[in-house]
């Protein structure tokens, strides 16, 4: 498994970027591979991305959700992952959002990616493009304000 860890400030506050983060479908608009994010229901969304060169489809499921703090979730399949962002007030509205994430790379073209920091990258540039996206709009896009417990998921 390979981690990847990093955060970003964002000039909004504390709901409006969390309220954001929920939008799931909403998040081909900022992030470099993802073709499209179906949401389910509450707990699960649908994926199709490219990864590695590759077009993937997968299924996530959301194992911890607190409204303003944290988003968990892991993903079985063609695509082995795991992660949780979190959001940190800094100030009247100011937030720091924190992304720790795990995966399993598959294959040599995942793997040499993984080696070489495109991984860890492409992160770093889906975190700069959230930052532009919500900033410039000033409001969310939508939000669900609803709690998912790992007890409940597991």
């Amino acid at each position: 498994m390979s981690t990847i860890e990093q955060s970003i400030d964002v000039n909004v506050p504390v709901r409006t970027a969390y309220n954001q983060w929920t939008q799931f479908e909403e998040f081909p608009r900022f992030m470099e591979g993802v073709e499209s994010v179906r949401q389910l229901d509450d707990s699960t969304t649908q994926w199709v991305a490219e990864i590695g060169g590759q077009k993937r489809e997968f299924s996530a499921k959301i194992t911890e959700q607190i409204p303003d703090e944290r988003v968990a979730w892991r993903a079985d399949g063609e695509a082995t992952q795991a992660g949780v962002v979190t959001f940190h007030r800094l100030g009247e509205g100011q937030t720091r959002i924190m992304l720790q994430m795990e995966f399993e790379p598959d294959g040599v073209a995942e793997k040499a990616g993984d080696i070489l920091g495109i991984v860890e990258r492409r992160t770093k540039g889906d975190l700069e493009r959230f930052k532009e996206f919500i900033e410039s709009r000033g409001s969310e896009t939508g939000a669900w304000r609803g709690e998912i417990s790992q007890d409940a998921t597991s």
